[in-house]
């Protein structure tokens, strides 16, 4: 092969192989891809609204706003258990349907809301109907807290930083946004 076609070809794989790396490496950054809450302080949200779940040190902190019924809330659930180190605020936002609702109820209600959450969201155990009266007028407050927060679905992540995640993302991602609000 002459030197004019060995050059042209090591200068196409060297190309090629940059504008792959180069695109792997904004896949996994997730710098600057979602909106910051504008005057954000979570020491200001209303925690006892909101399930607390920590895992490993609970060194880093996340709220979530969830629906029992939302199928992708349940692998960010699981998602956060595996990354650890982090408090999980779960503020109960049912928003697909009565059924949701009643579950919120049933699980904020219930007389250990938090290991109810978890038996509800990983393996399906309904916390069934709890006993007697039931002050559920925190889950009106979570939903004016979403509608502050402009939270439209679930799951949607709210980190330390002010950080707003719509939707599930990659648990990578989610690691990043953690380190990054706790680096602020």
């Amino acid at each position: 092969m002459n030197l004019r076609r060995r050059l042209l070809l090591a200068t196409c794989t060297w190309s090629a192989t940059a504008t792959i790396g180069h695109a792997q490496t904004r896949r996994d950054d997730v710098t600057g891809r979602f909106k910051k809450v504008e005057g954000f302080d979570f020491d200001k949200l209303p925690l006892q609204d909101a399930i607390t779940l920590v895992h490993g040190n609970g060194k880093r902190r996340i709220a979530v706003f969830s629906d029992p019924r939302c199928g992708h809330c349940q692998r960010v659930d699981k998602d956060l258990k595996a990354i650890g180190n982090v408090t999980v605020h779960v503020f109960l936002y049912p928003v697909l349907g009565e059924e949701s609702v009643a579950k919120a109820r049933n699980i904020l209600c219930s007389a250990r809301p938090a290991m109810n959450w978890e038996q509800w969201i990983e393996k399906s155990i309904d916390p069934g109907t709890p006993a007697g009266r039931c002050d559920a007028s925190a889950l009106q407050r979570n939903a004016a807290l979403g509608k502050r927060y402009d939270v439209s679905g679930t799951p949607t992540l709210i980190f330390g930083d002010g950080t707003r995640v719509p939707g599930a993302i990659r648990t990578a991602w989610i690691e990043q946004l953690l380190d990054a609000a706790e680096r602020r």
